[in-house]
């Protein structure tokens, strides 16, 4: 069995946060390969389905963040998994928004969710980090990881989340560069193809235009946004992403 966890905060308070890309996307593997509905087990969320002939359980803690750890001990110590049966997918501060770099081991990075998870499983887990950027100045990643995505940034976040969905087979398979060239692929080249933080993303240096994302602000000529019109991808994201006004 593989072990796919998807980091985040549990609630409705929380769904739209950049924290909660992880959510997002093992949802949307679940969604596209057709799990069963999530149920409760292990102070989670679980699905339970097969990718690429593999059975594979995907998990989303209900513990918050700072404690995750406590999950994915409890998954793992029920189906005897070691480190190399699990994959984390959670957000990543240090890559442009839309850029997702994959890999085993290594340390937190300062992620609460790796901090709490570290001490008891072990760090040799495959890591999925998705990019959220950074917005500028240490002071202000608290309120920028809490806040919410903006529906401008379904221009990035729609192509990464299928595309991750899509090819979730390489993950049970280890097939990392191939699955990280898909997903480069899949956002176009545009945040995809940086690896540097978004520097000018700190407001006191370049405030964004009303209503504009500090994403975007941080992209010197966005691509013009063509939201989804339908389709099960457009009605989760709408779903997630429509319940308050822009950020």
């Amino acid at each position: 069995m593989h072990l796919i966890v998807g980091l985040g905060n549990p609630g409705d308070k929380y769904s739209r946060n950049r924290h909660n890309i992880g959510f997002l996307a093992v949802e949307e593997i679940a969604r596209r390969h057709g799990f069963p509905a999530f149920r409760e087990k292990f102070k989670g969320l679980v699905s339970e389905g097969s990718l690429g002939g593999e059975r594979v359980l995907i998990l989303k803690p209900q513990t918050f963040m700072n404690s995750s750890g406590e999950s994915v001990e409890a998954a793992a110590q029920f189906y005897k998994l070691t480190p190399a049966d699990i994959t984390i997918v959670y957000d990543e501060l240090d890559l442009v928004p839309g850029k997702a770099r994959i890999k085993r081991g290594g340390g937190n990075g300062g992620h609460n969710g790796l901090r709490s998870i570290d001490p008891r499983i072990g760090t040799d887990y495959r890591r999925v980090r998705l990019g959220i950027g950074h917005p500028g100045h240490k002071d202000r990643v608290m309120p920028w990881v809490l806040g919410d995505f903006s529906k401008a940034d379904l221009d990035w976040l729609e192509p990464l989340l299928g595309a991750l969905a899509d090819n979730a087979e390489l993950l049970v398979k280890g097939d990392d560069n191939t699955l990280m060239n898909k997903l480069a692929i899949a956002v176009s080249g545009d945040a995809a193809d940086r690896d540097e933080r978004p520097t000018t993303a700190d407001p006191t240096r370049q405030k964004a235009p009303a209503g504009q994302s500090h994403i975007h602000a941080a992209r010197p000529r966005p691509r013009p946004i063509k939201l989804p019109d339908e389709g099960p991808m457009a009605a989760m994201l709408r779903k997630v992403l429509g319940k308050k006004d822009d950020k």
